[in-house]
């Protein structure tokens, strides 16, 4: 589509109305066919920069670009004769782009004759459900659910509306899943939390008999789990979204709007707020609290409450400031040694050269 009709879609998108470069006036209106990085952008392709991308910009193939409201940036566009859209996210609006040209695949409502379905089993309307799923007794299915091929879901599970789970995924009995979730393929929601009791003759299992809950909007990434507490319930709020390899310990309570990244592991009862970010590979002990809005830098350990809106790193976990000034300490430290021991000897009365 001509550049001029992207930007009117992606105006509608928004409430306010898009800048756009002058030089469209010019009759500068190149043909659109899709979307790529900034670096490897070919003709018929729209980018977006944000930040520092001056010299990217000096030298991208791509035929358009969203910008943010930097004149300098757009110069160097207009220079190059880059027709581009401005915006003050210019990420956000890349993604409302890349929707106009790519639509995930979405079956046509059907169930395939290998699939086993349970007689107690509710079905909504305008179902799919693929080759080789098992669905046991006493599950609801919402409207619009897409189930891909070798899913299984236990007895009493609940799957909302539109929910998506990807092949190979499963979903434990006592879960409770919103509307609009995507279950990503390999994941586990709902299976047994690690509960045991520690006797003189060993380990004693306690049976998990809560509930795991997904609220609306939820997305678990592949091969993450979520487990069921012994009592009470294991909740992930609404619009959360959960990368891959993330393991979500029993009886957690992750808030809103929350985002994961792969390899955090979160042991049980951890309580996280709205609008928390883990990094990659963070880990948190049990029971610790996380207040509202907080960042965790990658490969932390949070073995203590954090207060709402700090941002915090290390092993254990510390203000970010704070962290940034040890580590530059840490590597200092040999020179600070040897410097010690200078004036150690010196103290003691030795010859120092």
């Amino acid at each position: 589509m001509k550049f001029s009709q992207v930007v009117q879609k992606l105006g509608a998108t928004t409430t306010n109305p898009l800048k756009i470069s002058k030089i469209i006036d010019a009759g500068v209106d190149p043909e659109i066919a899709g979307v790529a990085p900034l670096d490897t952008a070919l003709p018929g392709t729209l980018s977006f920069a944000e930040g520092r991308f001056g010299k990217v910009i000096a030298q991208t193939q791509a035929s358009a670009l969203i910008l943010p409201p930097e004149p300098d940036l757009q110069a160097i566009a207009e220079s190059r004769g880059i027709v581009w859209i401005e915006t003050a996210q210019p990420r956000l609006l890349f993604a409302q782009a890349v929707a106009l040209f790519y639509q995930p695949w979405q079956p046509q409502p059907a169930i395939h004759p290998t699939a086993v379905i349970d007689p107690a089993a509710t079905v909504g309307q305008q179902v799919f459900i693929g080759p080789h799923v098992t669905i046991q007794a006493e599950v609801k299915l919402g409207d619009g659910v897409c189930i891909h091929p070798n899913v299984v879901i236990y007895a009493g599970a609940q799957i909302g509306d539109r929910t998506i789970l990807h092949a190979n995924c499963v979903i434990h009995e006592r879960a409770q899943i919103g509307a609009d979730c995507v279950i990503h393929s390999g994941a586990a929601i709902g299976a047994e939390g690690f509960g045991f009791v520690p006797t003189r003759e060993g380990w004693v299992k306690m049976q998990q008999s809560g509930y795991t809950v997904l609220e609306d909007g939820v997305e678990i990434g592949c091969n993450t789990t979520v487990d069921r507490p012994a009592v009470g319930e294991t909740r992930i709020a609404q619009g959360t979204k959960i990368d891959n390899l993330v393991q979500i310990g029993h009886g957690c309570q992750v808030g809103r709007h929350c985002a994961i990244a792969a390899q955090v592991g979160l042991a049980g009862g951890v309580k996280l707020g709205n609008h928390v970010i883990l990094a990659g590979q963070v880990g948190i002990s049990n029971g610790v609290t996380v207040g509202d809005r907080v960042t965790v830098g990658a490969q932390s350990g949070v073995i203590s409450d954090v207060e709402p809106g700090a941002v915090v790193t290390g092993m254990p976990a510390i203000a970010h400031r704070s962290w940034m000034r040890a580590v530059t300490i840490y590597k200092q430290l040999p020179e600070i040694y040897q410097t010690l021991k200078r004036l150690q000897r010196r103290l003691e009365g030795e010859d120092v050269k």
